[in-house]
C-alpha cells in the first residue's frame, strides 16, 4: 500500500529511491526555538553585592621616592626604673669582685629546698643570688660579658664567689636535682659545662706553685753540677798525670 501511494504521489525516480518497511519523507519541517537574550545581567542578591564591595582589590597608592619627604621616625629610649638602675648596680659590683659567676637553672624547687641549698654553698663561701632576666638582659648587653646573655632563659639563678670554686660547686650541685648547671665565667673567661668539668680536675694554685718551685730547683742543681763537672774532671786528670810523672823521674 505505501509502494501504490508512493507511486501516485511522487515522481518515479523519487519514489525508486524509498524503501517500504522504513518510508520516511524527503522534507522535514524543523522548529526553531527562540533564543534567549544573554546579554542582560542576572540580578544579584544584595548581601552577595555588599561582600563584593568589601573584598574589592583596591590598588595600593605609588610609593614617593626616597628623599621627598622628612624622616620623621626617632627611637624612643624607654626610661629605665630606680629599682632596675640599683640591681644592675649590684650586678655591676658582682662581676668586678667576683672571679666566678655561675648561672643554673632552677627547676622548681620549694623554699625549704632553697634554703637548704644556700646552707650547703655559704659553707663553701659560695652565694646565690636572684635577678629578674630583664635587668641581666639589659646589663649584659652593655657590658664585655654579653655573650652570656642567651642563658638567662626561665627561672635562673647565679652563684658568685669572690675565688673559683668549681669543685666544691660540682659537688654541691651533682647532689641537688632541681638545679641545672648551664655555665659560668670564670676570671672573665665564659665557661661551658664541660669546661667547668675540666676546669674542676686540675689541680689548686698552691699545688702547681710548689711544682714549679721544686722543677726550678732541680733545674738549677742539675746545672751547677753539669757546670762543675768539667773543672773537677780536668783538677783529676791533671793530678794523675802530676803523680804518672813524679813516678816517672823516680823510677829513673
Amino acid at each position: 500500500m505505501a509502494a501504490t501511494l508512493c507511486g501516485k504521489l511522487l515522481p518515479k525516480k523519487a519514489c525508486d529511491r524509498v524503501f517500504v518497511p522504513g518510508w520516511l519523507p524527503l522534507t522535514q519541517s524543523i522548529r526553531h526555538g527562540s533564543k534567549a537574550v544573554t546579554r542582560h545581567r542576572k540580578p544579584m542578591h544584595f548581601i552577595k553585592q555588599k561582600l563584593m564591595a568589601v573584598t574589592q582589590y583596591i590598588p595600593p597608592k605609588p610609593a614617593a621616592p626616597r628623599g621627598a619627604y622628612a624622616d620623621e621616625t626617632t627611637v624612643v629610649k624607654e626610661q629605665e626604673s630606680p629599682l632596675m638602675r640599683l640591681l644592675k648596680r649590684d650586678l655591676e659590683g658582682i662581676f668586678r669582685d667576683c672571679k666566678m659567676v655561675a648561672v643554673a637553672q632552677n627547676n622548681g624547687s620549694t623554699s625549704d629546698d632553697m634554703v637548704m641549698l644556700k646552707y650547703r654553698f655559704q659553707k663553701h663561701g659560695i652565694m646565690v643570688k636572684f635577678f629578674p632576666n630583664q635587668v641581666m638582659r639589659s646589663f649584659l648587653s652593655e657590658s664585655i660579658y654579653s655573650n652570656m646573655a642567651p642563658l638567662f632563659i626561665g627561672p635562673t639563678v647565679l652563684l658568685v664567689s669572690k675565688e673559683p670554686k668549681v669543685k666544691e660547686m660540682l659537688s654541691t650541685l651533682r647532689v641537688t636535682q632541681q638545679m641545672v648547671l648551664l655555665g659560668a665565667c670564670i676570671d672573665n673567661t665564659l665557661m661551658s659545662t664541660q669546661g667547668l668539668a675540666s676546669y674542676a680536675k686540675l689541680p689548686s694554685v698552691t699545688v702547681v706553685q710548689g711544682q714549679l718551685v721544686s722543677g726550678l730547683n732541680t733545674l738549677a742543681s742539675q746545672t751547677s753540677a753539669l757546670l762543675q763537672r768539667h773543672p773537677a774532671h780536668l783538677t783529676a786528670l791533671l793530678q794523675q798525670y802530676v803523680a804518672q810523672q813524679a813516678e816517672a823521674e823516680e823510677a829513673t
